[in-house]
């Protein structure tokens, strides 16, 4: 009789049991409808709370196989902040004051055309460049030029290249830009530093700066302007140029080429913001550098390959460099027969 009290007390708690649980599971699971329902209109999807613990790597048990700074971080949010950035005013604004700039230089070469020499040319040529000015000026000059094309493709190629080339084109050539600018760097940095050091002594402001300035330097008005070695305006190029944007791509540079330092991808963002800026300004004025010491100029280009320039082009262009030179021994010039033997030299 007790055996079957008992069978009969443990079928009925088990039968209540079944009755209850059921019906707080289904409470719980109404419960929880309702929240995703509450929740839909604020947080769609109801994934915000986990993807901000994402976002923010404070999870304890959010790990990755990767081990380093920032690894535990998925998702940084401020990577959107930078692409938008770096596709956006960086991109636009940038590129339109590059073509701003050779809008202006083209402008003025249709107006003004080529800065030509007033005087007949003598024949006796000075030494303005020797061979290690010349070899320094290159490295930096042709490292410099390969940055810029390989850089232009990286920044603008997505907008203005791939249309054209297509996806398979436009792939290989930004690979091969971005390691050829990754690899083109280090020597760019390298060569400004010898740049700096070569010509640094010439590139002292001098009071007479001043008066280069106020009058332009003569390119508006053709009026002869003296300067020494170099002229105010190059010598702005190389502080404002060469040293101080050189400086700034060349750190932000190497922050980008060498994440093996455990930068944070924070650092980075911010390390190629200002690198890509820093770059675009730097290619604007370079523009200006360019086209002076070539076609701009009449005698200018032939300075920097053959080191040597016409007296009457040393007295019209930097009148105080050359009555320094003029007044050593020997004046550093050579006689119409050996400058036409250099030349021909030259060419062979």
């Amino acid at each position: 009789m007790q055996a079957s009290v008992k069978q009969w007390l443990f079928a009925g708690l088990v039968s209540l049991m079944c009755a209850v649980i059921p019906a707080q599971v289904m409470a719980a699971d109404a419960s929880s409808a309702q929240d995703q329902a509450a929740r839909q209109q604020t947080q769609p999807g109801n994934n915000a709370p986990v993807w901000r613990d994402v976002r923010g790597g404070d999870n304890a048990y959010q790990t990755t196989q990767v081990r380093g700074i920032e690894s535990s971080v998925l998702v940084q949010s401020a990577g959107e902040t930078w692409r938008q950035l770096r596709n956006g005013p960086i991109t636009n604004y940038g590129g339109w004051l590059i073509v701003g700039v050779m809008i202006l230089i083209g402008a003025f070469y249709a107006w003004k055309g080529q800065i030509k020499l007033q005087g007949k040319p003598s024949g006796r040529r000075i030494l303005r460049f020797g061979a290690w000015d010349r070899m320094v000026h290159w490295g930096a000059a042709i490292s410099f030029v390969l940055l810029a094309v390989t850089g232009i493709v990286i920044l603008f190629g997505k907008h203005i290249l791939l249309p054209i080339f297509g996806y398979t084109l436009f792939a290989w050539l930004a690979i091969l830009s971005k390691n050829v600018h990754n690899f083109v760097g280090p020597v760019f940095a390298f060569c400004t530093i010898l740049l700096f050091v070569t010509f640094v002594k010439d590139n002292l402001p001098k009071l007479h700066d001043l008066k280069w300035f106020a009058k332009g330097g003569g390119l508006l008005t053709g009026e002869h302007v003296p300067s020494g070695r170099f002229n105010a305006g190059e010598k702005a190029w190389f502080w404002i140029g060469v040293t101080a944007l050189g400086i700034v791509v060349s750190v932000t540079g190497f922050v980008l080429n060498f994440p093996n330092f455990e930068q944070g991808r924070e650092l980075m963002q911010q390390a190629n913001v200002i690198h890509a800026i820093a770059a675009v300004v730097f290619m604007a004025m370079s523009l200006g550098h360019i086209y002076i010491g070539t076609l701009g100029t009449e005698g200018a280009y032939e300075a920097m390959r053959t080191g040597y320039v016409d007296e009457v082009w040393a007295k019209e262009h930097h009148e105080y460099w050359y009555q320094e030179t003029a007044g050593k021994k020997g004046g550093g010039a050579v006689s119409p027969a050996a400058a036409s033997a250099l030349k021909e030299g030259w060419k062979t």
